[in-house]
């Protein structure tokens, strides 16, 4: 068995030409599919008005994934928790925890999850600047799920009020919480609180060294976490030939293209992808500045997406693992074809011998 624990997030994508409720019932078969394989847990991601992703209610796709599954791990990758109180984050998941026993991860992150308009109607308060509070935030969800923590809040005024708050129900083992993020910001925070660490490098590879490192280097242990856990999230397709592998990647090089563009249209055929990339990028907006060049995938020290036959895979994953010592790969595959996402990661469960 392989040392390296290996993960699957699952963004829900909408192959064009199919609709959200096909993409939804893809990713329960995908959660069955990587449940009898060996995956150490299934993460859900939280976008928003993107007809690209059908993913927008995390929590809800947990609990059916949960449900069809028997032992893997079932989780947010992540919640944003800006958007919400901490006191509904914490009763949702823990009922979750609650339903499904040592199975529950609660990944949090701060990015809206779409664009600024999205994020305006998603906010608590429209009042006023933003509130800069995700620290608070966090520290009163961890509170919630482990009481305990909110003697750690008394002040000479005495307890902080919320302490009075039951969460209902209690979970007897809470959610395990992950930070995530794709900057410093979330690297610094998960080593401050002792929490494990998860880096979106298949969306932000720049930095995937430095927040990797840095983490490591500043680790604080805690109640929740005695030594450093550290993941990166990275693309992979995994095909039984390198040629089938590229033609594959076309959909996720062109879905990445129209991204920087705020293109949210469902992920193309390799066909129809092929024939996009060939031809010139032009701005959505005249006003805003850019090169074609700037729209496709940016060099980084590592791929963001690694794309190759079953071999040529394992090779790099252990690679990177290697170099950034990390403990857990968490794996995101997008194509247009459900059977070849499965099969995907059929063969790369085999490579690593899960």
């Amino acid at each position: 068995m392989s040392a390296l624990r290996i993960s699957v997030l699952d963004q829900a994508p909408v192959p064009d030409g199919f609709t959200a409720a096909q993409a939804l019932d893809n990713s329960l078969s995908l959660a069955q599919h990587v449940d009898k394989l060996g995956y150490t847990r299934l993460w859900y991601s939280e976008h928003h008005a993107m007809p690209l992703l059908a993913g927008s209610a995390p929590e809800i796709l947990i609990t059916r994934a949960a449900a069809a599954t028997q032992r893997i791990r079932v989780g947010s990758g992540g919640i944003m928790l800006p958007h919400y109180a901490a006191l509904k984050v914490a009763e949702v998941f823990s009922t979750l925890a609650t339903m499904f026993p040592d199975r529950i991860d609660l990944g949090l992150g701060r990015a809206p999850g779409g664009g600024q308009l999205e994020a305006f109607a998603l906010r608590r308060n429209r009042q006023g600047p933003v509130p800069d509070d995700f620290p608070q935030q966090l520290a009163e969800l961890r509170a919630y799920l482990h009481p305990e923590r909110w003697a750690l809040h008394a002040d000479v005024k005495g307890p902080h009020p919320f302490s009075k708050i039951h969460v209902a129900p209690q979970a007897s083992i809470a959610p395990q919480i992950w930070l995530l993020g794709s900057s410093m910001w979330s690297s610094v925070t998960a080593a401050a609180e002792g929490l494990p660490y998860a880096f979106a490098h298949f969306f932000a590879g720049q930095g995937t060294r430095q927040a990797i490192e840095h983490y490591r280097r500043n680790f604080q242990p805690s109640d929740a976490l005695s030594a450093p856990n550290a993941a990166i999230a990275i693309g992979v397709i995994c095909a039984d030939t390198q040629e089938e592998a590229d033609h594959l990647h076309a959909s996720v090089r062109l879905l990445q293209r129209r991204i920087r563009m705020d293109d949210r249209r469902p992920v193309a055929t390799p066909e129809a992808a092929l024939l996009e990339l060939n031809e010139k990028a032009t701005a959505p907006n005249p006003l805003f500045g850019f090169t074609a060049g700037s729209l496709d995938q940016p060099e980084t020290e590592f791929p963001r997406y690694v794309v190759g036959t079953p071999n040529k895979v394992r090779d790099e994953l252990l690679r990177i693992s290697r170099e950034l010592e990390l403990d857990e790969l968490i794996v995101n595959t997008i194509t247009h074809s459900h059977e070849a996402r499965l099969r995907s990661y059929t063969l790369l469960a085999e490579a690593m011998s899960l």
